[in-house]
């Protein structure tokens, strides 16, 4: 049984490598978007998810737990520069957060050191928040 899971798991593993160097094709040739996503677990950590979205589809990058570092702009600035270089700053169009402050000041900072970067605060974020003023 332990060998089945292994030939399995190899193939899966396989098949996704296949899968994202057609990602990272579509991401040369078309460009791409870095969208954030921050979300609390059962545990109250604060995960950061990062993926990358292009004509190809998109592609779950890496989530990481900003459990002690959501607030701070600056570490927010790190982090999403991180994703920009390892996709690489030529392939990304745009970076979409939400609007918290923490990630406006991510956002603009990460226009002045990368000029041809756009940041764009997330629509349905600017939406929900414009109905709760409403609603108040």
């Amino acid at each position: 049984m332990h060998e089945l899971r292994t030939w399995i798991l190899k193939e899966e593993v396989n098949d996704l490598s296949i899968i994202k160097e057609d990602h990272k094709k579509a991401w040369k040739q078309y460009g791409c978007s870095i969208m954030s996503d921050g979300w609390t677990d059962g545990k109250s950590r604060c995960l950061i998810n990062f993926l990358v979205n292009s004509p190809a589809g998109t592609w779950f990058m890496k989530s990481i737990d900003a459990s002690d570092t959501i607030k701070n702009g600056e570490l927010m600035f790190k982090y999403v520069d991180e994703v920009v270089e390892e996709i690489g700053e030529e392939n990304v169009v745009q970076v979409i957060t939400d609007n918290a402050s923490n990630y406006v000041n991510a956002g603009m900072r990460l226009m002045e050191k990368k000029s041809r970067l756009w940041w764009t605060p997330c629509a349905a974020h600017c939406i929900d928040l414009m109905l709760e003023d409403i609603g108040s």
